[in-house]
């Protein structure tokens, strides 16, 4: 797995300087958000349904606000910058190519995806899962669709293993390290360490268990 996420940062570095060698012209890609889109296929697929291999999600039929605010993040340094977030890493290069107006773009045209339907790849026990989970209603939403008025995402319908993954960084500090410049991020990390690594399988499972009807 190391190889391959090495072989697609590669990738991101190669497109990152096709793109940056192309700058004269990016401005004008704003309406063409499917070739800015061209920069992430390496990794994320042609449609946006991820590619567990390289660590990369499912983004395709994610909120359009929440996929900009992640890829501002990642062109801030507030993602991707972290020594422990290699899969982070790929993304930073990217996010920091792409002008305000590139990353909107994109934004909307990876929103306007079919949401792929994910395979679960996690068990756990439910019950427990929904007693922890319990503390993220508040933000998340009793179904996970998310809040856009409390900067929460839809977790519901994302691939397992990737919410597994981005609790332990919250947890370690790898995600959601600067409560100044990232405070919905350090609110959840400041609940990620509250669990231990079974209660994040569980709540994890749980979230599988509702996701939305296709």
């Amino acid at each position: 797995m190391l190889q391959m996420m090495g072989l697609c940062l590669r990738l991101s570095l190669l497109l990152t300087a096709i793109f940056l060698w192309s700058a004269p012209q990016a401005m004008a890609w704003d309406d063409r958000p499917s070739e800015l889109y061209t920069l992430c296929k390496s990794c994320h697929g042609q449609d946006g349904t991820g590619n567990q291999g390289v660590g990369a999600p499912a983004i395709a039929g994610l909120p359009e606000w929440y996929l900009k605010a992640q890829l501002d993040k990642f062109s801030q340094g507030l993602r991707g910058a972290h020594a422990k977030d290699l899969r982070g890493m790929r993304m930073r290069p990217i996010g920091r190519t792409l002008t305000e107006e590139n990353r909107a773009s994109v934004a909307k045209y990876v929103s306007s995806l079919p949401r792929p339907k994910v395979a679960d790849t996690i068990q756990g026990n439910l019950a427990k899962g929904e007693a922890t989970f319990g503390v993220c209603t508040a933000c998340h939403g009793a179904d996970a669709l998310g809040n856009q008025a409390v900067n929460a995402p839809p977790t519901a319908g994302n691939n397992d293993w990737y919410l597994l993954t981005q609790l332990k960084n919250f947890k370690n500090k790898v995600r959601g390290y600067d409560p100044t410049k990232d405070p919905n991020g350090a609110a959840m990390a400041g609940i990620a360490t509250t669990l231990d690594d079974q209660a994040m399988i569980n709540v994890v499972a749980y979230i599988n268990a509702l996701k939305p009807a296709k």
